[in-house]
């Protein structure tokens, strides 16, 4: 897959198609909250695991309709790849089950933290395994970002678990993720299917355990709809890099926690509290400093690249 900045610009007639699908994976991505309240009241790991399970038969069709299944068995056969694989697929469960918590137990804009500081907990997580170096602007949002997280803790007299556990699983699951040599929808297809097998113990437990709701016709619809909720966004996600500049996804990326952070503001009618205002407020200076930084590097990485190709 071609990253190259160059190769996909504003004037390209697939920009407008990549932004749309962006917009689409980002959008559905925060308006997830919305589809958890629907299934608020059943039991957590019962809306995890039917997750998994929905998730793996909703990507095995489109692998199916695709025929992509040379792919999944080129992964499997790749012994490190296939356990690099199952253990993204235990933290992305982990994720899963974190941010499912936050919604039903009403701490949406918890979530959202997590999702804002996410870009800067993958560039810390770089530096301190890959040892990828920073510049100052870098350090500088890194900075701002715990004071920020600080504040909020000192704020609400509590560290704020929910939203340093999410930034930390998705950072360590992105960092697996990208060593991993497979498209989006084979890496899901087997991350989920190593997490099968305890989801459906779980389930065969659930099925008999919560007879009062697996009756229900309802529930078991809702349940179903995990599938396609969680892999669409993917899907178009895919797409959308495919066609746009990253330094465009890149800035595309803040539409989910700040949508899930409206959702939980004026939507669930969750409190921020003065001092947690002042906290969000230096991490999301922090992100300003934090993406300018990183689109100056794109576009200086592409006047390189540009007088390159001008030499050659």
């Amino acid at each position: 897959m071609d990253y190259s900045l160059n190769s996909r610009t504003t004037t390209s007639p697939s920009f407008g198609i990549g932004l749309v699908y962006g917009l689409t994976a980002y959008m559905l991505w925060g308006g997830f909250p919305l589809y958890f309240m629907l299934v608020d009241g059943l039991p957590l790991l019962m809306i995890v695991a039917s997750r998994v399970l929905f998730a793996l038969l909703f990507v095995a069709l489109i692998i199916a309709l695709f025929r992509r299944w040379d792919e999944i068995g080129a992964l499997i056969r790749n012994r490190p790849a296939l356990r690099m694989s199952i253990l993204a697929g235990l933290i992305l469960v982990t994720n899963w089950s974190i941010y499912v918590y936050a919604v039903t137990s009403d701490q949406v804009i918890d979530a959202s933290l997590g999702y804002f500081i996410n870009p800067l907990m993958t560039v810390l997580l770089a530096v301190l395994v890959v040892r990828e170096r920073l510049g100052r602007s870098q350090w500088i949002a890194i900075a701002l970002a715990v004071i920020g997280v600080s504040v909020i803790a000192v704020a609400a007299g509590a560290i704020p678990i929910i939203g340093l556990s999410l930034a930390l699983t998705f950072a360590v699951y992105g960092l697996i993720r990208k060593s991993i040599p497979t498209s989006a929808t084979a890496g899901l297809f087997v991350e989920t299917l190593g997490a099968t097998p305890i989801a459906l113990v779980y389930l065969i437990f659930a099925w008999t355990t919560f007879q009062q709701i697996t009756d229900i016709p309802e529930a078991i619809a809702l349940l179903a709809l995990a599938g396609p909720v969680t892999v669409l966004p993917l899907l178009a996600f895919g797409s959308a890099v495919n066609r746009l500049p990253l330094s465009v996804v890149g800035m595309l990326q803040y539409t989910t926690p700040t949508m899930i952070f409206l959702l939980g503001l004026f939507f669930f009618n969750e409190t921020v509290l003065f001092g947690e205002w002042i906290g969000f407020v230096f991490i999301w200076v922090a992100l300003i400093i934090f993406t300018t930084s990183s689109l100056n590097k794109a576009r200086r990485r592409q006047l390189v690249d540009t007088r390159k190709t001008h030499i050659a």
